[in-house]
């Protein structure tokens, strides 16, 4: 069975599209929204805003388990776009260096509401089928990460919808 390297989903949020990028932006604060991330420390140059070559270490968890990834931001377009790829994984500091994940996060106008769609895209190409499928399983107690990642977004993205509606930035 082949994998299904990218895998989406949109929901429509109660803010601007400037609120709501500026909030996705800041890797410290998506693990008030996902189910595994738990934010992340910002590396190197310290700016106003996310920019293009950022860096960060994320720090995730799944049951029992905990790892860091190393990221880089590789498009910050205000209100608009925001995507990152994750390079490097390990248990406290991100020493296994390899193409492993982009996450990536678009905001339109909708009304008075903006769109956002959370993607993901699995970046482990060079793996064979078999082998990434045996991997997946394992690491997601029975799942492809495809499935398992369709789960996660959709779970972020509603998070995310009831923090910024109920937030005091809403609008």
């Amino acid at each position: 069975m082949p994998r299904t390297f990218s895998v989406s989903d949109s929901i429509r949020i109660g803010v601007s599209p400037a609120t709501a990028y500026r909030q996705v932006s800041d890797p410290a604060l998506m693990g008030s929204w996902s189910p595994e991330n738990l934010g992340a420390t910002l590396r190197g140059e310290r700016r106003e805003g996310a920019y293009a070559g950022m860096t960060f270490d994320g720090h995730n968890k799944r049951g029992p388990f905990r790892w860091t990834t190393r990221c880089t931001v590789t498009a910050a377009e205000p209100n608009r776009l925001f995507r990152f790829r994750v390079h490097a994984i390990g248990l406290r500091r991100p020493l296994l260096p390899g193409p492993i994940a982009t996450w990536e996060y678009r905001f339109e106008a909708a009304g008075n509401e903006t769109l956002v769609t959370e993607t993901w895209t699995d970046d482990r190409r060079s793996w064979p089928d078999p082998v990434a499928h045996a991997f997946d399983r394992l690491a997601t107690r029975g799942h492809t990460f495809a499935d398992f990642q369709r789960r996660n977004i959709r779970t972020t993205l509603r998070n995310l919808k009831s923090a910024l509606e109920a937030g005091p930035s809403a609008g």
